[in-house]
């Protein structure tokens, strides 16, 4: 994921800050707790698209 495009992007439900997560090629907004997928090196920012993160994965976040 290219660093500037990650500056630029924000979440589009909330406008936070998101998070890339390379091993899962995803993009995480920790305030809504969902995770946007990536595919072929393109955000899909769709609400219908994300997923809930687990309980387990915020938690992670907050370490």
């Amino acid at each position: 994921m290219d660093k500037k495009l990650l500056d630029i992007l924000a979440c589009p439900l909330c406008k936070s800050p998101l998070i890339y997560d390379k091993s899962k090629q995803e993009l995480i907004c920790k305030a809504d707790r969902i995770a946007f997928p990536i595919r072929d090196d393109i955000p899909v920012m769709l609400e219908d698209e994300a997923r809930e993160l687990t309980n387990d994965e915020v938690d992670a976040l907050k370490k």
